[in-house]
Protein backbone atom coordinates (compact mmCIF):
# COMPACT_ATOMS: atom_id res chain seq x y z
CA UNK A 1 0.00 0.00 0.00
CA UNK A 2 1.54 3.50 -1.16
CA UNK A 3 0.99 5.95 1.72
CA UNK A 4 -0.31 9.27 0.84
CA UNK A 5 1.45 12.52 2.94
CA UNK A 6 -1.65 13.78 3.94
CA UNK A 7 -2.48 10.08 6.05
CA UNK A 8 1.53 10.55 6.91
CA UNK A 9 1.01 14.25 8.14
CA UNK A 10 -2.32 13.80 9.96
CA UNK A 11 -0.98 10.99 12.43
CA UNK A 12 -0.86 11.62 16.00
CA UNK A 13 2.21 11.83 17.93
CA UNK A 14 1.30 8.58 20.31
CA UNK A 15 1.27 6.95 16.73
CA UNK A 16 4.19 8.22 15.64
CA UNK A 17 6.15 6.92 18.60
CA UNK A 18 4.11 3.76 18.39
CA UNK A 19 5.19 3.32 15.16
CA UNK A 20 9.09 3.98 16.15
CA UNK A 21 9.37 1.29 19.13
CA UNK A 22 7.31 -1.10 17.23
CA UNK A 23 10.37 -0.70 14.20
CA UNK A 24 13.45 -0.80 17.29
CA UNK A 25 11.71 -3.52 18.66
CA UNK A 26 11.67 -6.01 15.68
CA UNK A 27 8.51 -7.13 16.77
CA UNK A 28 7.07 -7.22 13.25
CA UNK A 29 8.34 -6.74 9.65
CA UNK A 30 8.71 -3.42 8.42
CA UNK A 31 6.54 -3.66 5.61
CA UNK A 32 3.75 -4.76 7.84
CA UNK A 33 4.28 -1.91 10.24
CA UNK A 34 3.62 0.06 7.08
CA UNK A 35 0.83 -1.24 5.69
CA UNK A 36 -1.15 -1.37 9.06
CA UNK A 37 -0.66 1.93 9.68
CA UNK A 38 -0.93 2.89 5.53
CA UNK A 39 2.23 4.76 5.27
CA UNK A 40 5.62 3.84 3.19
CA UNK A 41 8.27 2.05 4.47
CA UNK A 42 10.37 5.00 4.24
CA UNK A 43 7.73 6.70 6.62
CA UNK A 44 8.67 3.59 9.06
CA UNK A 45 12.62 3.98 9.05
CA UNK A 46 12.32 7.68 9.70
CA UNK A 47 9.70 7.34 13.24
CA UNK A 48 12.71 4.54 13.84
CA UNK A 49 15.44 7.06 13.94
CA UNK A 50 13.80 9.60 15.58
CA UNK A 51 13.15 6.99 18.41
CA UNK A 52 16.66 5.79 18.29
CA UNK A 53 17.83 9.35 18.76
CA UNK A 54 15.57 10.31 21.85
CA UNK A 55 16.68 6.60 23.53
CA UNK A 56 20.24 7.61 22.79
CA UNK A 57 19.73 11.16 24.35
CA UNK A 58 17.68 9.89 27.40
CA UNK A 59 20.69 6.96 28.20
CA UNK A 60 23.95 9.26 27.37
CA UNK A 61 23.10 12.58 28.35
CA UNK A 62 24.58 13.28 31.47
CA UNK A 63 23.49 15.70 34.26
CA UNK A 64 25.42 18.97 35.23
CA UNK A 65 27.09 18.83 38.18
CA UNK A 66 25.42 22.07 39.19
CA UNK A 67 21.61 20.18 38.89
CA UNK A 68 19.69 20.04 41.29
CA UNK A 69 19.31 16.28 42.47
CA UNK A 70 16.50 16.69 45.08
CA UNK A 71 15.73 18.79 48.08
CA UNK A 72 15.51 18.55 51.66
CA UNK A 73 13.49 19.90 54.56
CA UNK A 74 15.99 20.74 56.83
CA UNK A 75 14.80 20.36 60.88
CA UNK A 76 16.22 20.20 64.13
CA UNK A 77 15.25 16.94 64.37
CA UNK A 78 16.85 16.32 60.87
CA UNK A 79 20.09 17.32 62.10
CA UNK A 80 20.36 15.84 65.02
CA UNK A 81 19.94 12.37 63.14
CA UNK A 82 22.90 13.63 61.18
CA UNK A 83 25.16 14.10 64.19
CA UNK A 84 24.38 10.72 65.10
CA UNK A 85 25.08 9.39 61.68
CA UNK A 86 28.34 11.77 61.86
CA UNK A 87 29.70 9.58 64.74
CA UNK A 88 28.58 6.42 64.58
CA UNK A 89 28.73 5.53 61.12
CA UNK A 90 31.56 8.40 60.27
CA UNK A 91 32.81 7.59 63.09
CA UNK A 92 33.84 11.79 63.07
CA UNK A 93 35.34 13.53 66.49
CA UNK A 94 32.48 16.15 68.33
CA UNK A 95 34.63 19.07 66.79
CA UNK A 96 34.36 16.92 63.14
CA UNK A 97 30.80 17.47 63.40
CA UNK A 98 30.69 20.78 64.71
CA UNK A 99 32.94 21.56 61.72
CA UNK A 100 30.97 20.32 59.25
CA UNK A 101 27.68 22.12 60.66
CA UNK A 102 28.85 25.56 60.36
CA UNK A 103 30.65 24.99 56.89
CA UNK A 104 27.61 22.89 54.92
CA UNK A 105 25.14 24.05 57.08
CA UNK A 106 25.74 27.42 58.63
CA UNK A 107 24.86 26.17 61.54
CA UNK A 108 26.78 27.02 64.97
CA UNK A 109 26.88 24.46 67.83
CA UNK A 110 28.88 23.33 70.24
CA UNK A 111 31.01 20.38 71.63
CA UNK A 112 28.90 20.02 74.29
CA UNK A 113 25.77 20.04 72.59
CA UNK A 114 27.20 17.38 70.02
CA UNK A 115 27.51 15.60 73.54
CA UNK A 116 24.18 15.81 74.82
CA UNK A 117 22.53 14.89 72.20
CA UNK A 118 24.40 11.38 71.55
CA UNK A 119 23.83 11.07 75.55
CA UNK A 120 19.94 11.80 75.00
CA UNK A 121 20.01 8.83 72.08
CA UNK A 122 22.54 6.72 74.24
CA UNK A 123 19.45 7.19 77.34
CA UNK A 124 16.80 5.59 74.39
CA UNK A 125 19.06 3.37 73.55
CA UNK A 126 19.33 1.88 76.92
CA UNK A 127 15.60 1.03 77.14
CA UNK A 128 15.63 -0.36 73.70
CA UNK A 129 18.44 -2.51 74.67
CA UNK A 130 16.93 -3.54 77.89
CA UNK A 131 13.83 -4.89 76.41
CA UNK A 132 15.63 -7.26 74.24
CA UNK A 133 14.90 -11.05 74.94
CA UNK A 134 18.36 -12.69 75.11
CA UNK A 135 16.88 -16.39 75.24
CA UNK A 136 17.84 -17.07 71.94
CA UNK A 137 21.50 -16.80 72.11
CA UNK A 138 22.89 -20.14 72.35
CA UNK A 139 26.84 -18.94 71.93
CA UNK A 140 27.93 -16.13 73.02
CA UNK A 141 31.17 -14.38 72.41
CA UNK A 142 32.94 -12.38 75.49
CA UNK A 143 35.74 -9.95 75.65
CA UNK A 144 36.92 -6.66 77.60
CA UNK A 145 38.58 -4.21 74.67
CA UNK A 146 39.56 -0.45 76.33
CA UNK A 147 38.04 3.32 75.47
CA UNK A 148 42.13 4.67 76.21
CA UNK A 149 42.80 3.08 80.24
CA UNK A 150 38.59 2.35 80.46
CA UNK A 151 37.58 -0.95 80.10
CA UNK A 152 34.97 -2.34 78.45
CA UNK A 153 33.09 -5.55 79.01
CA UNK A 154 31.45 -6.77 75.64
CA UNK A 155 29.45 -9.64 74.77
CA UNK A 156 28.17 -10.60 71.22
CA UNK A 157 25.48 -13.40 69.87
CA UNK A 158 28.16 -15.60 67.54
CA UNK A 159 25.20 -16.12 65.40
CA UNK A 160 23.98 -12.97 64.69
CA UNK A 161 26.56 -10.86 65.92
CA UNK A 162 24.10 -8.73 67.89
CA UNK A 163 25.86 -6.68 70.78
CA UNK A 164 24.59 -7.40 74.10
CA UNK A 165 26.85 -6.00 76.41
CA UNK A 166 28.60 -3.31 75.87
CA UNK A 167 29.53 -1.33 79.17
CA UNK A 168 32.19 0.72 80.13
CA UNK A 169 33.89 -0.41 84.05
CA UNK A 170 36.43 1.09 86.42
CA UNK A 171 37.25 -2.84 87.14
CA UNK A 172 36.70 -6.41 84.69
CA UNK A 173 37.39 -8.34 87.73
CA UNK A 174 34.95 -11.61 88.59
CA UNK A 175 32.76 -8.98 90.61
CA UNK A 176 32.30 -6.84 87.54
CA UNK A 177 31.92 -9.41 84.94
CA UNK A 178 29.65 -11.47 87.83
CA UNK A 179 27.34 -8.28 88.66
CA UNK A 180 26.59 -7.71 84.75
CA UNK A 181 26.31 -11.45 83.73
CA UNK A 182 23.64 -11.85 86.27
CA UNK A 183 21.84 -8.72 84.78
CA UNK A 184 22.02 -10.63 81.22
CA UNK A 185 20.71 -13.35 82.89
CA UNK A 186 17.83 -11.22 84.42
CA UNK A 187 16.92 -10.63 80.10
CA UNK A 188 17.04 -14.71 79.33
CA UNK A 189 20.80 -15.07 78.63
CA UNK A 190 21.13 -18.87 79.19
CA UNK A 191 23.90 -19.62 76.36
CA UNK A 192 24.89 -23.03 75.70
CA UNK A 193 28.69 -22.29 76.06
CA UNK A 194 30.25 -19.02 75.64
CA UNK A 195 33.78 -18.31 73.87
CA UNK A 196 36.45 -16.15 75.36
CA UNK A 197 39.93 -15.34 76.15
CA UNK A 198 42.16 -16.43 79.20
CA UNK A 199 41.10 -13.37 81.13
CA UNK A 200 40.80 -14.27 84.85
CA UNK A 201 38.57 -12.13 86.02
CA UNK A 202 36.12 -12.67 82.68
CA UNK A 203 36.39 -16.59 83.33
CA UNK A 204 36.15 -16.07 87.35
CA UNK A 205 32.67 -13.70 87.27
CA UNK A 206 31.59 -16.16 84.87
CA UNK A 207 31.83 -19.39 87.10
CA UNK A 208 30.90 -17.36 89.90
CA UNK A 209 27.37 -16.65 88.40
CA UNK A 210 27.16 -19.69 85.58
CA UNK A 211 28.98 -22.30 86.68
CA UNK A 212 27.26 -24.92 84.75
CA UNK A 213 27.94 -22.71 81.35
CA UNK A 214 31.56 -23.52 80.26
CA UNK A 215 33.77 -20.63 78.80
CA UNK A 216 35.57 -22.56 75.67
CA UNK A 217 39.00 -20.59 74.43
CA UNK A 218 39.03 -17.94 72.11
CA UNK A 219 42.14 -19.25 69.81
CA UNK A 220 42.36 -15.61 67.79
CA UNK A 221 44.11 -14.53 71.09
CA UNK A 222 46.62 -17.53 71.63
CA UNK A 223 47.31 -17.91 67.81
CA UNK A 224 48.18 -13.68 67.69
CA UNK A 225 50.53 -14.23 70.74
CA UNK A 226 52.28 -17.20 68.95
CA UNK A 227 52.42 -15.24 65.55
CA UNK A 228 53.61 -11.98 67.73
CA UNK A 229 56.79 -14.52 68.60
CA UNK A 230 57.64 -15.59 65.77
CA UNK A 231 57.98 -11.97 64.38
CA UNK A 232 59.95 -10.93 67.37
CA UNK A 233 62.15 -14.04 66.90
CA UNK A 234 62.17 -13.55 62.97
CA UNK A 235 63.70 -9.50 64.22
CA UNK A 236 66.24 -10.82 66.58
CA UNK A 237 67.57 -13.40 63.55
CA UNK A 238 67.65 -10.27 61.11
CA UNK A 239 69.63 -8.48 64.06
CA UNK A 240 72.23 -11.12 64.59
CA UNK A 241 72.73 -11.37 61.22
CA UNK A 242 73.72 -7.67 60.64
CA UNK A 243 75.88 -7.76 63.70
CA UNK A 244 77.92 -10.66 61.96
CA UNK A 245 77.69 -8.79 58.84
CA UNK A 246 78.98 -5.64 60.34
CA UNK A 247 82.04 -7.68 62.51
CA UNK A 248 82.79 -8.97 59.00
CA UNK A 249 83.23 -5.67 57.68
CA UNK A 250 85.04 -4.85 60.57
CA UNK A 251 87.51 -7.36 59.97
CA UNK A 252 88.01 -6.96 56.30
CA UNK A 253 88.52 -3.30 57.20
CA UNK A 254 91.08 -4.30 59.99
CA UNK A 255 93.18 -6.79 57.38
CA UNK A 256 93.66 -4.03 54.95
CA UNK A 257 95.34 -2.10 57.83
CA UNK A 258 96.96 -5.30 58.99
CA UNK A 259 95.06 -4.36 62.37
CA UNK A 260 93.05 -7.74 62.70
CA UNK A 261 93.00 -8.70 66.59
CA UNK A 262 92.29 -12.31 67.76
CA UNK A 263 88.94 -10.78 70.00
CA UNK A 264 87.79 -9.62 66.87
CA UNK A 265 88.04 -13.52 64.67
CA UNK A 266 86.82 -14.39 68.05
CA UNK A 267 83.56 -12.40 68.12
CA UNK A 268 82.97 -12.94 64.31
CA UNK A 269 82.90 -16.44 65.42
CA UNK A 270 80.46 -16.04 68.55
CA UNK A 271 78.46 -13.97 66.19
CA UNK A 272 77.66 -17.04 63.20
CA UNK A 273 77.00 -19.65 65.96
CA UNK A 274 74.53 -16.93 67.68
CA UNK A 275 72.89 -16.35 64.16
CA UNK A 276 73.22 -19.99 63.19
CA UNK A 277 71.15 -20.97 66.47
CA UNK A 278 68.74 -18.44 66.49
CA UNK A 279 68.07 -19.57 62.50
CA UNK A 280 67.46 -22.94 63.92
CA UNK A 281 65.30 -21.98 66.51
CA UNK A 282 63.00 -19.90 64.24
CA UNK A 283 62.89 -22.84 61.66
CA UNK A 284 61.31 -24.81 64.45
CA UNK A 285 59.07 -22.45 66.45
CA UNK A 286 57.79 -21.61 62.77
CA UNK A 287 57.07 -25.00 62.40
CA UNK A 288 55.43 -25.46 65.92
CA UNK A 289 53.08 -22.71 64.22
CA UNK A 290 52.36 -24.21 61.19
CA UNK A 291 51.49 -27.26 63.15
CA UNK A 292 49.28 -25.14 65.60
CA UNK A 293 47.21 -22.98 63.26
CA UNK A 294 46.43 -25.78 60.57
CA UNK A 295 46.38 -28.97 62.43
CA UNK A 296 45.42 -28.52 66.24
CA UNK A 297 43.34 -25.10 65.94
CA UNK A 298 42.01 -25.46 62.45
CA UNK A 299 38.05 -25.97 62.76
CA UNK A 300 37.98 -28.97 59.72
CA UNK A 301 40.83 -30.95 61.52
CA UNK A 302 41.91 -34.31 63.48
CA UNK A 303 39.42 -35.69 66.07
CA UNK A 304 39.51 -34.26 69.39
CA UNK A 305 42.72 -36.65 71.13
CA UNK A 306 44.62 -36.06 68.03
CA UNK A 307 44.63 -32.66 68.59
CA UNK A 308 45.19 -33.15 72.04
CA UNK A 309 48.70 -35.14 71.05
CA UNK A 310 49.41 -32.39 69.09
CA UNK A 311 48.88 -29.95 71.63
CA UNK A 312 50.88 -31.17 74.10
CA UNK A 313 53.92 -32.46 71.39
CA UNK A 314 54.07 -28.84 70.98
CA UNK A 315 53.95 -27.63 74.36
CA UNK A 316 56.86 -30.17 74.97
CA UNK A 317 58.94 -28.38 72.25
CA UNK A 318 58.82 -25.35 73.08
CA UNK A 319 59.68 -26.05 76.82
CA UNK A 320 62.79 -27.76 75.41
CA UNK A 321 63.93 -24.80 73.32
CA UNK A 322 63.12 -22.20 76.49
CA UNK A 323 66.34 -21.48 77.66
CA UNK A 324 65.13 -18.18 79.38
CA UNK A 325 66.64 -15.95 76.53
CA UNK A 326 63.28 -15.23 75.29
CA UNK A 327 60.44 -14.05 78.07
CA UNK A 328 57.64 -14.61 75.01
CA UNK A 329 58.38 -18.43 74.72
CA UNK A 330 57.88 -18.74 78.51
CA UNK A 331 54.67 -16.87 78.51
CA UNK A 332 53.44 -18.52 75.15
CA UNK A 333 54.24 -21.89 77.05
CA UNK A 334 52.58 -20.84 79.88
CA UNK A 335 49.22 -19.64 78.18
CA UNK A 336 49.30 -23.18 75.86
CA UNK A 337 49.70 -25.27 79.51
CA UNK A 338 46.90 -23.22 81.15
CA UNK A 339 44.40 -22.81 78.53
CA UNK A 340 44.35 -26.08 76.46
CA UNK A 341 41.14 -27.80 77.24
CA UNK A 342 39.52 -24.43 76.41
CA UNK A 343 40.87 -23.90 73.24
CA UNK A 344 40.55 -27.27 72.56
CA UNK A 345 36.66 -27.79 73.63
CA UNK A 346 35.23 -26.90 69.90
CA UNK A 347 36.92 -29.87 68.49
CA UNK A 348 34.82 -32.03 71.11
CA UNK A 349 31.86 -30.02 70.13
CA UNK A 350 32.59 -30.73 66.62
CA UNK A 351 33.03 -34.49 66.69
CA UNK A 352 29.99 -34.51 68.04
CA UNK A 353 28.18 -32.63 65.47
CA UNK A 354 29.63 -34.78 62.97
CA UNK A 355 28.59 -38.07 64.47
CA UNK A 356 24.95 -36.93 64.90
CA UNK A 357 25.22 -35.98 60.94
CA UNK A 358 26.83 -39.82 60.12
CA UNK A 359 24.12 -41.00 62.27
CA UNK A 360 21.28 -38.65 61.08
CA UNK A 361 22.02 -39.54 57.30
CA UNK A 362 22.88 -42.95 58.20
CA UNK A 363 26.78 -42.31 56.31
CA UNK A 364 30.23 -43.63 58.15
CA UNK A 365 31.84 -41.56 60.25
CA UNK A 366 35.08 -41.40 58.49
CA UNK A 367 33.00 -40.03 55.06
CA UNK A 368 31.86 -37.28 57.45
CA UNK A 369 35.18 -36.69 58.69
CA UNK A 370 36.61 -36.89 54.89
CA UNK A 371 33.82 -34.73 54.05
CA UNK A 372 35.00 -32.02 56.64
CA UNK A 373 38.88 -32.20 56.29
CA UNK A 374 38.06 -31.04 52.10
CA UNK A 375 37.04 -27.90 53.67
CA UNK A 376 40.78 -27.24 54.03
CA UNK A 377 41.45 -27.29 50.29
CA UNK A 378 41.06 -24.49 48.22
CA UNK A 379 38.04 -24.85 46.25
CA UNK A 380 39.66 -23.33 43.32
CA UNK A 381 42.51 -26.17 43.20
CA UNK A 382 42.54 -29.62 41.47
CA UNK A 383 43.57 -31.03 44.76
CA UNK A 384 39.98 -30.11 45.99
CA UNK A 385 37.87 -31.37 42.95
CA UNK A 386 39.79 -34.57 42.78
CA UNK A 387 38.60 -35.35 46.52
CA UNK A 388 35.02 -34.23 45.49
CA UNK A 389 34.86 -36.52 42.73
CA UNK A 390 36.25 -39.44 44.84
CA UNK A 391 33.59 -38.79 47.54
CA UNK A 392 30.83 -38.17 45.25
CA UNK A 393 31.62 -41.53 43.37
CA UNK A 394 31.31 -42.94 46.95
CA UNK A 395 28.67 -41.57 48.38
CA UNK A 396 26.25 -41.42 45.49
CA UNK A 397 22.80 -39.69 46.37
CA UNK A 398 23.82 -38.95 50.10
CA UNK A 399 27.04 -36.66 48.73
CA UNK A 400 24.93 -33.16 48.56
CA UNK A 401 22.79 -33.81 51.74
CA UNK A 402 26.40 -34.58 53.54
CA UNK A 403 27.91 -31.45 51.83
CA UNK A 404 25.72 -29.29 52.95
CA UNK A 405 24.74 -30.70 56.34
CA UNK A 406 28.94 -30.53 57.40
CA UNK A 407 29.51 -27.15 55.60
CA UNK A 408 26.11 -25.77 57.63
CA UNK A 409 27.71 -26.87 60.58
CA UNK A 410 31.35 -25.38 59.78
CA UNK A 411 29.78 -21.65 59.53
CA UNK A 412 28.02 -21.95 62.80
CA UNK A 413 31.31 -22.64 64.66
CA UNK A 414 33.13 -19.79 62.05
CA UNK A 415 30.10 -17.39 63.26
Amino acid sequence: MISTPAIAAGLSPKIRKDIGIQALSRSMPIARIARENQVSRKFVYEQEGIAAQALDESFLATKGDDEVLFYLPITKTWLFQLILALVLICHSSYRGVVELLRDLFDWSISVGTVHNRLQVAAVKAEKINQAQDLSTIKQGLHDEIFQGSMPVLTGVDAFSTYCYLLKAAEHRDEDTWGWYLLELQNRGFDPDYTIGDGAKGLRAGQKAVMSDTPCHGDVFHILKQFKDFVQSLTRTVQGATSSRLEQKEDIARARLKNQVSRSMTSKLVHLKRREQRLLTLLKDIKTLFQWMVHDVLELAGPIFSVRQELFDFIKVELKQRDDGEFPMMRKLWKALHNQRDQLLAFSEILDQKLAEIATRLDVPLAKVREVCLLHRKQNTSNAYWEKWNQLHRGLSGKFHSLMEAVTDTNLRFKS
